[in-house]
Order: structure tokens, then sequence, then C-alpha cells
């Protein structure tokens, strides 16, 4: 447990940092927009297109690892906005959902696991990033405008302009191609490319806990709601035990059938399922009029908890 530590701890500790720079107003609140677009448009596209460019094609397009993380984030979505639509209505529930099915892929999963596992982790990475951004994440906004004028037939188009317009996708598929085509860009433009990629993981992982300390600060300010622990410690649990317990019997079924994955492909799907929530299904929530509080509140207990439970699911699979 110690070793695992060792290795996990540094990526918490840099969210506290971030954390810790906000609380204390050693970062200027208004200065965690550019952080996030640095992050976004610059250093984490940067790094996917490196790993897409130099890992093989096949282990990005893998038919079977995209299943069963779908049949995964489906159940997950089914059962938390099942148990809570009558509560909050379409378009929590949607949002609920989303952020107990979402890892924080992205800004804390592509480092972290590619620290623990080695670079055999990419594909699947890369493969399930792109789902949860194109598949899960329109998915819920349409269904968070069920009810509404316009319904979820707009909500999706809304939802899919705006994934056209995320880089993230564009970097992977990008990655893929220049792959395929064993494409090398000239010397000056791939440490460029190796320039912006470096800084992508410290400055996403102190992002997080900016945003987060940001999301905390406004709550106690009145800016939002205050939210019972029923309405989010449940889906933060669920989101850091159940999600990975789900995509490791997925997995195992799909071993009893003949249709086994790789042992390192299981290990990396499960600890994916096992990260805390997206960071950035708070900023889709309060865009589309949810209750961000609870969406708020449910990323912090998840990312604080999986501290703990991180680790401790790592070691499990070890």
């Amino acid at each position: 447990m110690l070793a695992i530590l060792s290795v996990t701890f540094p990526f918490f500790a840099l969210v506290a940092a971030g954390y810790a720079a906000a609380r204390l107003r050693l970062l200027p609140l208004d200065a965690i927009p550019g952080l996030n677009a640095y992050v976004l448009f610059f250093a984490l596209p940067a790094m996917l297109y490196r790993f897409g460019a130099n890992t093989p094609l096949a282990q990005l397009l893998d038919a079977k690892v995209a299943l069963l993380y779908v049949m995964a984030a489906t159940v997950m979505l089914a059962l938390v906005i099942g148990l809570t639509r009558r509560r909050h209505g379409w378009n929590d529930a949607a949002f609920g959902g989303l952020v107990a099915a979402f890892p924080n892929t992205g800004f804390m999963g592509v480092p972290l696991l590619l620290a623990l596992l080695g670079d055999g982790a990419v594909g699947p990475i890369m493969l399930l990033l792109v789902i949860d951004l194109v598949g899960t994440t329109s998915l819920c906004i349409a269904l968070s405008r069920l009810g509404t004028p316009g319904g979820a037939g707009t909500a999706a188009r809304l939802a899919l302009a705006g994934v056209l317009r995320n880089p993230i996708p564009w970097a992977v598929l990008l990655g893929a191609a220049a792959s395929a085509l064993a494409w090398q860009w000239p010397k000056p433009v791939t440490q460029t490319i190796a320039l912006l990629a470096d800084t992508a993981s410290p400055v996403a992982l102190f992002t997080i806990g900016t945003v987060l300390a940001r999301s905390q600060m406004r709550a106690a300010a009145g800016h939002a709601p205050a939210t019972p622990l029923k309405d989010y410690v449940p889906v933060a649990l669920a989101k850091l035990l159940l999600h990975p317990a789900l995509v490791w019997g997925l997995c195992a079924a799909a071993a009893a059938l003949g249709a086994g994955l790789e042992p390192l492909t299981v290990t990396t799907l499960v600890l994916m399922a096992a990260l805390p929530s997206a960071s950035n299904v708070s900023m889709l929530a309060e865009r589309y009029g949810a209750d961000n509080g609870r969406i708020a509140r449910i990323i912090m207990a998840s990312t604080a908890a999986a501290f703990f439970s991180f680790p401790a699911i790592v070691a499990l699979l070890k």
C-alpha cells in the first residue's frame, strides 16, 4: 500500500495545493478560468495528441473495450437518474447521472493511470475519454431537456455543437490519424508540442483544486443553496465504489463468455471508473440551469474520498 501511495500521493497533493491557493487567495478566483482555458485548449490537447500519435491505432479502436464501458455508463446513468428523477426532476437528475458516470479522466486520470500502469494503458484511456466527452455527455444533456421547450432534440444538437468545439476529441482523432499515417512533424513543432504536453498534468491537477475551492467558497457565500448530505454523498459513493465494481463485473462476465480482455486493459478500465467525478460537469450543470451546488458537492466529496478509495482499489487489483 505504501508503494501505491507513493505514486498516488503527489497527484492528490497537487489538487490540495490548488485548493489551498484559491482558499487562501494566493490565486485570484478570476484567474481560474484562465487556468482552465490553458489546460483545455493547449496543454491537454498537446498531451493527448502526443499519446495518440505514438500509440498503435488498434489500441485506440478496441470495440470490446468501448462496448463494456458504454454498458457500465448506461447502467450507472439509468440507476442514478431512476432513483433521483422524482425528487430532483429531469434536469438535476440527468446531471447527477453524468457526474456519477463521468470520471475525471482528462485532468486527473491520464497522468495518474499512466504513472501507475505505464504507456500500455494509453489506448483504453483515450478511447474512453472520447466516449465520455461525446456520447455520455451528449446523452445526459439531451435527457436534461426532457419536458422543456425544444426538448431533447434541441439539446442534443447544442451538445453536439459543443463537442465539435471541444479540442480534446479533435486532439485524439488527429493523434490517431498521425499514428495511422506514421506522420512526424518537423522537430521544432514536435518540441513545442512536447513542452505543452509536459505542463498538462501539474497544471490540470492544480486547476482541479482551484475549481473545487471556488465552488465551496461560492456555496459558503450563499451563491448556492445548502445541499443535504443525502443529496450528494450517495452519488459520490456510487461513483467511487459502484462504478468500478460494475466495470469489473462486466469484464468478468465477458471473460466467462470467452470475450475477455487483457489484464492490463481490465485494470485500466476499473481504475478509470474508480476516479472521482469529472470537474467539468459543474460547468455544464451551471450552463443548463441545474443545481450546480449539488453537483459541485458531489465532485468535491468524490475527489476528497478518492484519496483513500483509489489507492485501496489499486491494491485490490494488484
